[in-house]
């Protein structure tokens, strides 16, 4: 059985940090949202994938190649013009023979769920119970099969989720040429979907149990620290003494930890990183390739993408910090509303009480600037000395 992923999308509610690159691109627990969702498809027993990609593609065909990596085959389709998922998953149909699995590439679903909609014979679609719908598509499910999916409606008839994960029949491609255009002006595999289900044809609904779903920039954050709950220790860098490391922290080849250092893991750094003297990296903080974090620095939950550098008296909590971004000595990132409340972000409840920022690439920060809770800064930034930066701040802009 082959399975075909859509990963053509900009992601455009993750911005800044989809501006170069791919949503299924972005980093958790140091490895793509991709490859996690590719792994637990191994692991459930698929070795032929077709990756639909479209925006910024060459960050997919460049890290994932062939796939021969894997020890799997991966072939490749354009999306020139992200026109919706039925419009992607109409430009597989002639790699397509029988069966086959289709999953939202933006997404992580566990190896067990995947096998088990695997052995279907009949489409199926695959929902979760979740306890907020907004922003998601719902499923009106009657004794095991779909009666309607609404997309990101107010106050849907149902707490079932579409979690992205099909077994579909080549009848598909039918309903996909019949398709029209929805309100949003692409065509989507739902709409395909209720035709099937109004010409009489039965969909069945399997609810699964492990998934993460990846809207906005902080969930990054939750499904980061999901994922590091299960980190084996391992130790392939040099470690000095006189540092203390406490639970499972994970240290990447040619990586240095210097004298000092306290680390509490589940922690995760990459390769070719200089991390401290004397610096403090707290739970659920994974540190790309390339990463200096400096004397004095303290990280605590938090992404920190590769080639960026924390050198000197920095703090940083419960942020995501994108590729090339250099702090200037005595940066801070504010983590906590003084009332202790929840941070909104443009109108939108993150639902988390501890936010720092959400930082683009190659932002830079002069000498203790700070960065206020909830902040979205935009690529090529620059932040000077002293500079308060807070709320959403557009890509180049000049803060002094």
């Amino acid at each position: 059985m082959k399975a075909v992923i859509l990963a053509a999308g900009e992601g455009s509610r993750m911005r800044p940090l989809t501006c170069t690159r791919p949503k299924v691109m972005l980093p958790i627990a140091n490895k793509p949202i991709l490859e996690h969702l590719l792994i637990e498809a191994i692991a459930a027993g698929i070795s032929e994938f077709i990756l639909v990609v479209g925006y910024h593609d060459e960050a997919v065909l460049d890290y994932f190649g062939d796939g021969s990596k894997w020890k799997v085959q991966i072939d490749y389709v354009k999306q020139r013009r992200q026109l919706g998922t039925a419009d992607a998953l109409a430009m597989v149909a002639e790699l397509i023979e029988g069966n086959f699995l289709m999953m939202n590439g933006d997404m992580i679903i566990g190896r067990r769920d995947i096998a088990e909609m695997a052995v279907k014979k009949d489409t199926s679609l695959a929902v979760v119970e979740v306890s907020d719908t907004r922003g998601l598509g719902v499923v009106e499910v009657n004794r095991g099969r779909a009666v309607r999916i609404y997309e990101k409606e107010e106050n849907p008839p149902s707490r079932l989720a579409n979690a992205g994960l099909y077994l579909l029949t080549p009848e598909i491609f039918k309903a996909i040429s019949r398709t029209e255009k929805s309100p949003r002006g692409e065509y989507e595999l739902t709409d395909s979907l209720m035709l099937m289900m109004e010409a009489g044809h039965g969909i069945a609904c399997h609810t699964i149990s492990q998934w993460l779903d990846i809207s906005y920039p902080w969930d990054l954050l939750t499904a980061n620290e999901t994922l590091m709950s299960d980190l084996k220790a391992q130790n392939s860098g040099e470690v000095e003494e006189n540092v203390v490391v406490k639970g499972p922290v994970a240290i990447g080849k040619n990586t240095v930890v210097r004298s000092g250092s306290y680390i509490i893991g589940p922690a995760i750094i990459g390769e070719n990183c200089d991390i401290g003297p004397n610096c403090y990296i707290r739970p659920c903080t994974a540190i790309g390739d390339n990463c200096h974090i400096g004397n004095a620095v303290g990280v605590k939950n938090c992404i920190v993408m590769k080639k960026s550098n924390l050198p000197h008296h920095n703090y940083a909590g419960d942020s995501v910090i994108g590729e090339g971004c250099n702090f200037g000595a005595g940066t801070k990132i504010a983590n906590l509303r003084l009332d202790k409340k929840v941070v909104w972000v443009e109108g939108i409840d993150t639902g988390r009480r501890k936010l720092g920022a959400i930082i683009g690439d190659m932002v830079e920060t002069g000498i203790n600037a700070s960065i206020n809770v909830g902040s979205m800064i935009g690529n090529y930034t620059l932040i000077g000395p002293g500079a308060v930066a807070s709320g959403v701040i557009s890509p180049e802009s000049r803060i002094f």
